[in-house]
């Protein structure tokens, strides 16, 4: 009779077992791939997961969308130009089932197959095309990666190279490129300039040429200006057109006389 009670308490902890082996929750972004005996048998979830005891098991997989940093990697380009390229991958479980059963590791795998690819992709790549076309880069990456991830399950939404590091001295080639390509615009800009001041010069002369009454006006403002500018006398030569007018006014005058 004495131990009664403790076969009781034996039973009570085996039957919490059972239950806490048999029960189990999965939130919206999980699902659960449940082998019966070894054999896959479906995929349940989320919510409420009931198990049978000793003969189901269940592996848990998530459907978000993963962040993935691919570690730094040597490249030589097309142009044979040495850089160390890293990069970041996204990307999300679609089928819980073929990433469990087709790959031992789709964390693993997805990131093995994103260096090789990375190396692949640049090495094929010139270095003025992985500075100028990166778009490009990251798109084609992307579908590469995506076609040998798909039969697992998995899909890379995005691929983006982080940063391109370069050789110390292909830094200062760039520089000096850079500062010859800005003095370059520099004295582009400068000339056309200098252009535009000769052809407007050129316009107003031409209409100077053309209107002789022009001129004068334009004569009357600079003594304007001068005078403005200089409180004194100034003496300045008027042109013979002016007071060409008056002088024959004069001569009809003594004519009549």
């Amino acid at each position: 009779m004495e131990s009664f009670p403790f076969t009781l308490v034996i039973l009570a902890f085996f039957i919490l077992y059972v239950l806490a082996s048999s029960i189990r929750i999965l939130n919206e972004y999980e699902r659960g791939v449940v082998f019966r005996l070894g054999r896959m048998v479906g995929v349940r979830g989320p919510g409420l997961i009931l198990l049978i005891p000793f003969i189901e098991k269940m592996v848990k997989v998530s459907l978000r969308t993963v962040v993935m940093d691919v570690p730094p990697q040597d490249v030589i380009t097309q142009d044979n130009v040495s850089i160390k390229v890293n990069a970041v991958i996204y990307f999300r479980v679609l089928q819980p089932d073929k990433a469990i059963v087709e790959v031992e590791n789709f964390l693993m795998a997805t990131s093995q197959i994103s260096q090789t690819t990375l190396r692949s992709v640049l090495g094929q790549s010139e270095l003025d095309d992985l500075l100028s076309q990166r778009d490009i880069i990251n798109h084609k990456l992307q579908q590469i990666i995506d076609s040998q991830t798909e039969p697992w399950g998995i899909k890379v939404s995005n691929v983006e190279v982080k940063q391109i590091d370069l050789p110390q001295e292909m830094q200062r080639a760039m520089a000096r490129q850079a500062e010859a390509e800005r003095e370059r615009r520099s004295k582009v800009i400068a000339a056309e300039g200098e252009f535009q001041a000769a052809q407007r010069l050129a316009d107003a002369a031409k209409v100077l040429s053309e209107e002789p009454s022009a001129l004068t006006l334009r004569y009357l403002q600079t003594l304007k200006e001068i005078s403005a500018e200089n409180n004194s006398t100034t003496i300045f030569p008027v042109p013979i057109d002016l007071i060409t007018p008056f002088l024959n006014l004069g001569i009809k005058k003594d004519g009549e006389k």
